[in-house]
């Protein structure tokens, strides 16, 4: 009989293009409404895609937070901010009398703000003479760069803030494995307590790459829609006419709690993360690997460390970027996990409303999960119109459905081959 701690969820919390809470965005899923639109937050007319998944009509100060404090801190620290303090005022944890020190944060974040402007002028500077001047650089940064905003770039400073800000004085990591981010902070944390490290780990993810420079790295790539016409029409995973993903920004927070804890003090528990599996392809940067393998090795890792077979599976949430590779190989995998009854088992993303929230995908579609198990609706993959040979699954075509399932796989797979997957239960 297995003797490892227990963990659980008992609050959650999240701030997306879909709305500003959890019950806003989950009532939008189901609606199958979607949260694409056109690129506001900077001049996308010169780019190939000119569209984009934006956080809409929300500021730190809608949380009651200082305007002055956070007016230096990056974009994404505010959306962890917000979406932290929505998952711990719904754990009550900070009612509970806890050892600070038992109380940790492990974070899925990406960089923040990037001074684009500054650092162009630095450069024409340095250039005035037609020969690069370092001197001139130097001097110029001297004058324009803002300390603080310089320091907020760092990935690890939402999860330093956060620690501040709840006195969490336990195990504080960050970890930046692209689109796998938060589903992988989600499990190292779940490992924490089930070794005993904490008892309870603020965990979850938060990004923003609707910018410049993230636009035009992953235009690059060729992997964002350029379907700039019908701006909701443009992430269609799985369906045959994709083009690419849209690009999405936000925060998800969890709160992850050892069950007689959560047991003892009454705490709302959403479910119990069951099983976490977690690969490298070993591959290519920004290819996945024809077969699957990673991926596949992944999923089966999660249902093992669940205990669990894979015929008991309900429900896959999926990495579905709505690329081409992407999703036919996705669907591979999925295949060669469940077998002959993959054609039974639904398989929906959630990216075809919300767009790729990359660092913060996982542990939003966590959450997803999470509600889909306990509501027993299944959420759709909207824009699926044109059936593509290669992804013949279920996908929940277009409308939630309404089905009981006990457990969920959540897929994550980042670029540079990172393979993460979650495996949710009820309790």
């Amino acid at each position: 009989m297995s003797t490892r701690r227990r963990v659980v969820v008992t609050g959650i919390g999240m701030i997306n293009p879909m709305g500003h809470d959890v019950a806003t965005v989950w009532d939008g899923l189901r609606q199958s409404k979607s949260g694409v639109g056109r690129t506001t937050l900077f001049d996308a007319s010169g780019f190939p895609t000119k569209i984009s998944a934006e956080v809409k009509g929300w500021d730190i100060t809608d949380t009651g937070e200082s305007a002055e404090v956070w007016q230096n801190r990056g974009r994404h620290t505010k959306f962890a901010a917000g979406a932290a303090k929505q998952a711990v005022a719904d754990s009550g944890i900070l009612d509970y009398t806890i050892d600070p020190v038992r109380f940790g944060i492990y974070l899925g974040s990406g960089e923040g703000n990037q001074d684009f402007l500054t650092f162009t002028k630095m450069m024409t500077a340095a250039m005035s003479g037609g020969d690069y001047d370092a001197a001139k650089f130097i001097a110029e940064g001297l004058r324009l760069l803002n300390p603080v905003k310089e320091l907020e770039q760092e990935p690890n400073m939402p999860a330093a803030h956060l620690a501040g800000m709840f006195n969490a004085q336990g195990p504080n990591f960050n970890c930046l494995t692209a689109c796998a981010a938060s589903s992988q902070a989600v499990g190292e944390a779940v490992e924490m307590i089930r070794r005993d490290d904490a008892d309870v780990m603020l965990a979850g993810g938060t990004h923003s790459m609707i910018h410049p420079f993230g636009v035009t790295g992953f235009n690059l790539l060729t992997a964002l829609s350029t379907s700039n016409s019908e701006p909701t029409k443009a992430s269609r995973p799985f369906d045959g006419k994709r083009d690419g993903f849209v690009l999405g920004e936000g925060a998800a927070m969890v709160i992850l709690e050892e069950l007689e804890q959560a047991k003892k003090r009454g705490a709302p528990i959403y479910g119990e993360v069951l099983g976490y599996g977690t690969t490298a392809d070993a591959y290519r940067i920004t290819d996945i690997p024809p077969d699957g393998h990673g991926g596949i090795a992944a999923m089966r890792m999660a249902i093992a460390d669940a205990s669990l077979n894979p015929n008991q599976i309900g429900y896959v949430n999926a990495h579905g970027t709505s690329t081409q590779v992407n999703d036919k190989v996705e669907t591979l995998a999925c295949k060669m996990v469940f077998g002959d009854n993959a054609i039974n088992v639904p398989v929906s993303s959630t990216k075809s409303m919300m767009g790729h929230l990359i660092a913060a995908a996982g542990v939003t579609e966590m959450i997803v999960c999470l509600l889909a198990i306990r509501d027993s609706v299944l959420p759709p993959t909207i824009n699926y119109e044109n059936p593509d040979p290669n992804c013949d699954l279920d996908y929940v075509p277009n409308f939630a459905r309404d089905a009981k399932i006990d457990y969920a796989l959540n897929n994550s797979f980042g670029f540079g081959g990172q393979n993460v997957c979650l495996c949710l239960g009820r309790y």
